[in-house]
């Protein structure tokens, strides 16, 4: 166990073969970045910088949920959220955003191929307020095909 998990008081709802999910990652996925792409974020999240608007350059949160796979509305769940094939099915299942940090170790331009790759770094529980709680942690790595890191995510969600 981590000193994450080691630290929170337990309810008993995370199992051995919960557990045991812990550590798996998504196959890394492809993502070529163009101009083009860049300036459509950029329109959309109505960016003032011309860097940003030209598409030299992406904004910060461009890469936001770039890991998420484009999937056909029918296949969503009924909460509007992707299959999640790196979780485990949960006791609790409504989900909540825990909170994302971001570490950007360069820039995004136009003509970067860029390798995603998510992997499911904890999964611990805690008794909440309104009860029990189940935490989710994420680590996304981006980098470049060369190897070059580009971003480091840490995202958390939370099941009540």
């Amino acid at each position: 166990m981590n000193e994450t998990t080691e630290t929170h008081e337990t309810t008993g709802l995370i199992t051995p073969e919960i557990r045991q999910w812990v550590g798996r990652s998504d196959a890394p996925q492809r993502l070529e970045v163009t101009r083009r792409d860049i300036v459509k974020y950029a329109i959309a999240t109505q960016q003032r910088l011309d860097k940003y608007r030209r598409g030299d350059e992406a904004p910060p949160m461009f890469l936001f949920n770039a890991h998420q796979p484009l999937v056909a509305v029918e296949t969503l769940r009924p909460d509007g959220l992707t299959v999640d094939p790196l979780l485990p099915a949960l006791p609790l299942t409504r989900v909540m955003a825990g909170g994302v940090t971001n570490t950007y170790h360069r820039r995004v331009r136009p003509g970067d191929v860029l390798l995603l790759t998510r992997t499911l770094t904890d999964i611990y529980e805690k008794q909440g307020a309104s009860g029990p709680l189940i935490f989710v942690t994420y680590a996304v790595r981006v980098e470049t095909e060369a190897g070059e890191l580009v971003l480091e995510e840490t995202r958390r969600r939370i099941f009540r």
